[in-house]
């Protein structure tokens, strides 16, 4: 049967997992796979893996008690290899390159940072700030006016949201960033125009939570500063 891994981990991890289960119905008891210096945590693989709420929790407390205890490499959900054997041989091919990332990452966490604007209020602003958005808005109200004023209209709201949500993602970064080791960008989405995770040393843990707290009360009125960590560094591994 193929193996569900959940992370890699040096042989000092104390690797306490007796009262933890792994994904599937029922929970699969998790064991340890060993390398040459490297171990890996896994499960038997269920036939089928769908993400559940379940599973995904499981998934995720299995990797947050592991980091709790010591340094981890934890896989993205869904990492399944054929065998024992398979997940041995990586271990084994790979000790470097993983030895030198589970050093990059002790005595660091993620934060993970999302930015989201009411775009309401937004759209009320952006009216009110252009005399032509105004024009446009008012001659385009309930269907009016031509194709060519409906296109401008589009292209003129999308063009400065678009710059908007730049400036304040780069507020942000540049704010978070010197406190932080590395950064994961994803792209941004129409619910999020900033998903940023951040890499940062365990000492400074407290340090980065409050000045993202005040980014968020500072931009309150242009923007909402969602924050999460400290977490294990999904991102980094």
């Amino acid at each position: 049967m193929s193996l569900y891994v959940y992370a890699i981990t040096e042989d000092s991890h104390p690797l306490r997992l007796d009262d933890l289960k792994g994904i599937g119905e029922p929970p699969s008891e998790l064991r340890v796979v060993h390398g040459d210096s490297l171990r890996a945590v896994v499960g038997e693989a269920p036939e089928e893996i769908s993400v559940t709420r379940r599973d995904v929790e499981a998934h995720h407390t299995v990797q947050e008690r592991l980091w709790a205890q010591g340094v981890s490499l934890p896989l993205s959900f869904g990492f399944v290899a054929a065998d024992e054997d398979a997940v041995r041989a990586v271990l084994v091919q790979g000790a470097e390159q993983y030895a030198q990332r589970l050093t990059e990452l002790t005595d660091r966490v993620e934060f993970n940072v999302k930015g989201v604007q009411d775009e309401d209020a937004v759209l009320r602003d952006i009216i009110e700030g252009s005399a032509r958005i105004r024009e446009l808005n008012e001659a385009t109200r309930e269907g009016r006016g031509t194709y060519e004023e409906q296109l401008e209209l589009g292209q003129l709201v999308a063009q400065e949201v678009q710059r908007r949500e730049e400036a304040l993602a780069e507020q942000v970064v540049t704010a978070l960033r010197p406190l932080t080791y590395a950064e994961n960008l994803s792209a941004p989405s129409q619910q999020y125009f900033l998903n940023v995770s951040f890499l940062v040393d365990g000492e400074r843990a407290k340090e980065f939570a409050e000045a993202a707290r005040e980014l968020d009360e500072e931009l309150a009125d242009a923007a909402e500063v969602r924050l999460r960590g400290p977490l294990p560094p999904y991102s980094f591994a």
